[in-house]
């Protein structure tokens, strides 16, 4: 799979109507052919992980943003599917709570980062302060900003202030990965029916989601803004077609696989010391009547 294809270009400025395909397969043309490649990747995500989670040297942040119904849910589900809990974790950020209102834009994040060795999953992360409030400016009233914040320089400042926080933790043996998963208007329309035609899928739906429809077009600029100014080489951003959740899965499942492959993962070994003990409790133990 070329993963060029799904990757922003630090820096470059792009339109998300033109030059991203939201129905594009790469080449598979039914899910049948693309489950194979995603169990495969699944199997090698979970050996990977127990390398990471051993080897206690990196943390993983995967940064899942998208329009609702887009598949975020389902996306980590399977993905994720063949992980050890014990190595895992997901933050799903929704409203800030008073608490955090009391407290700078970042810092609900900051205090749910993975630990070294652990793979954290944020469902909507600290880029919700560049989209919706964003689309809604009105929240910026809640956020007790000083006064002398003003809001043509707010995105800028925020740009500027999130590339530093993930470069400070990209330095810090944090490794990064951020997807957007880009659903088409109509596809979104299509899932939102169903939820409300089928009981067991109703509970996902809120009126609210039809609201924040109608906004779609000032999300797609903000969304653009971001991948311009936030696409770092320390951190890009991958632009992942999800008008077909089953290639979805795949995209996401291929890259992350890829970037952990490259960190050359290895278990610790162990000092001669160590060594001789375990040759000491092994014959121990075969002594055992």
């Amino acid at each position: 799979m070329n993963q060029d294809a799904f990757i922003v270009t630090p820096g470059s400025k792009i339109s998300l109507r033109k030059d991203y395909d939201p129905a594009y397969q790469d080449g598979y043309h039914e899910k049948a052919e693309a489950a194979q490649k995603l169990q495969a990747n699944i199997q090698q995500l979970a050996q990977y992980q127990d390398i990471l989670y051993a080897q206690n040297t990196y943390a993983v942040l995967i940064i899942f943003q998208a329009m609702d119904a887009a598949g975020k849910d389902s996306t980590i589900k399977h993905v994720m599917s063949g992980v050890n809990p014990q190595g895992f974790q997901v933050f799903s950020f929704k409203a800030p709570s008073d608490e955090e209102l009391d407290h700078d834009y970042l810092w609900r994040s900051s205090k749910s980062l993975p630990e070294r060795g652990r793979i954290g999953i944020f469902n909507r992360s600290y880029y919700e302060e560049l989209l919706v409030v964003r689309v809604h400016p009105e929240i910026l009233n809640k956020q007790q900003l000083p006064h002398n914040h003003k809001e043509n320089q707010i995105w800028k400042q925020r740009f500027e202030e999130i590339n530093n926080f993930e470069k400070y933790l990209v330095n810090n043996g944090v490794i990064i990965l951020k997807f957007f998963l880009n659903v088409s208007k109509s596809e979104q329309k299509r899932r939102f029916l169903e939820r409300i035609k089928y009981p067991e899928k109703n509970w996902k739906f809120s009126v609210n989601d039809v609201r924040e429809r109608a906004f779609w077009d000032d999300y797609m600029q903000a969304y653009e803004e971001v991948f311009q100014h936030t696409s770092t080489d320390w951190a890009p951003w991958y632009i992942v077609p999800a008008d077909r959740k089953w290639f979805t899965r795949l995209v996401v499942a291929d890259i992350i696989c890829a970037k952990l492959k490259q960190l050359n993962l290895k278990y610790p070994t162990v000092s001669e010391e160590h060594r001789q003990e375990l040759l000491k409790a092994k014959y121990i133990l075969e002594k055992e009547a």
